[in-house]
């Protein structure tokens, strides 16, 4: 009964291991697909670029023996290492891809398949946060020069020394700005989503002392005039009316103040917006004017407030400004809306969340119409009609002046 026990418990031993080493680190590529709610084996797929590994013989030399040992040699280990790549810290990555381009390099006399792991290998080599595109663009032309010296070495002809390198170094550096791009855009979402939270927390502890400025007095006072009708009940009844009428006056203005007040809460959509609006631009080193949006219905606040989202993440994420301005404008029921930037224009009409916009926009009955020549910055405005109750006339708030755009714009 010892030896079965023993060959379970090694074999358990065995399988955790297993289990452990294919444990994604947190900062691994598999545990970003994991956060973005993709698939951890999403870039499995890549693999299927391997197909040359088993295709190169048809080009030159056919399918050999010494081809078949050297593929089921080299090939397992270059799985292990494109599986570390995947599941391994940020800061280890780059040792498997380097590894990938050894294992490419040295069999690369007797093995022409080997070219797919050198090209893996350069792919794979990622930009380091720490060093930048520079140090990159140095190593890839490195491993490159280096490839061509064994190439060399190894006879390979002049047309392979020249098209294998290009196509490693065009390869790599277009997964790798596209790699960036999505890095970029998911800590832009990151760090919109935190300035929300901070905006929606500071907003919760605005409502908290308005309405503890609001009602804290006004109920003690309530409390006191009560306490004093009671004990005036018996000896001077109407003196005990008297403040029994009184209470009722401060209950009544503090409902209707309460009421008010409820109205600016849920009117605060666009406010906190703007807000959020400006610690977003301004984290991307750009300078936001904006002035206080007038009184509105919910619905149109909401949809508003969905509509300047969109508007200033395009600011913050295409169009390369320096400044920018929100105003508004309110002539009897027609209210406009304006965003605008000294960026580098150019939008196209149907990109950037712009389709998604104007659906928002004319579920109000309003229009949206888009200025963005190219190297005059961009201007979104947008035009609604409030309901015949909203009417407010609101004084006009001085905002510095933006740039004027040249006239036609895409509507």
């Amino acid at each position: 009964m010892i030896a079965p026990d023993r060959s379970a418990l090694e074999s358990s031993v065995s399988f955790s291991r297993l289990a452990s080493l294919l444990r994604p680190a947190p900062d691994s590529a598999v545990a970003e697909n994991l956060r973005r709610g993709r698939s951890p084996w999403v870039d499995a797929i890549h693999l299927l670029w391997t197909l040359w590994v088993f295709l190169t013989p048809l080009f030159g030399g056919g399918y050999t023996w010494r081809w078949a040992a050297l593929t089921l040699l080299t090939y397992p280990v270059f799985l292990v290492l494109y599986a570390g790549v995947l599941l391994a810290p940020r800061c280890h990555a780059p040792r498997y891809a380097l590894s990938m381009v050894v294992l490419g390099l040295v069999p690369l006399a007797w093995y022409p398949s080997a070219v797919s792991y050198f090209i893996f290998g350069c792919v794979t080599l990622r930009v380091s946060r720490r060093s930048g595109y520079g140090r990159y663009l140095l190593q890839l032309v490195g491993l490159n020069a280096l490839f061509v010296v064994v190439g060399l070495l190894a006879h390979y002809p002049w047309q392979a020394l020249i098209w294998i390198p290009s196509m490693a170094m065009i390869i790599s550096l277009v997964v790798n700005f596209e790699t960036a791009s999505h890095e970029q855009d998911a800590a832009l979402q990151l760090s919109q989503d935190e300035v929300r939270r901070l905006a929606a927390t500071a907003e919760r502890e605005r409502i908290g002392r308005d309405l503890h400025d609001l009602l804290g007095h006004t109920l003690s006072l309530i409390t006191l005039k009560l306490e004093l009708s009671r004990k005036l009940a018996d000896r001077d009844p109407v003196g005990s009316r008297r403040e029994v009428d009184e209470a009722e006056t401060i209950a009544r203005q503090a409902l209707a103040e309460v009421r008010s007040a409820v109205t600016g809460i849920r009117a605060s959509d666009l406010a906190a917006e703007l807000a959020s609006a400006r610690l977003l631009l301004e984290y991307q080193h750009v300078h936001l004017h904006y002035a206080p949006p007038p009184p509105m219905p919910v619905d149109t606040e909401r949809a508003l407030s969905l509509v300047l989202r969109e508007a200033v993440t395009n600011v913050a994420r295409h169009a390369q400004a320096r400044q920018a301005w929100i105003t508004f404008e309110q002539d009897g029921r027609s209210l406009l809306m304006q965003i605008r930037d000294d960026g580098r224009g150019g939008v196209h009409v149907d990109g950037n969340g712009l389709t998604g916009m104007r659906e928002r926009v004319a579920a109000l009955r309003g229009t949206l119409a888009v200025q963005s020549a190219k190297g005059e910055g961009t201007c979104v405005t947008v035009r609604v009609t409030l309901p015949a109750a909203t009417t407010a006339v609101v004084a006009p708030v001085e905002v510095p002046t933006a740039p004027s755009l040249p006239a036609g714009g895409a509507s």
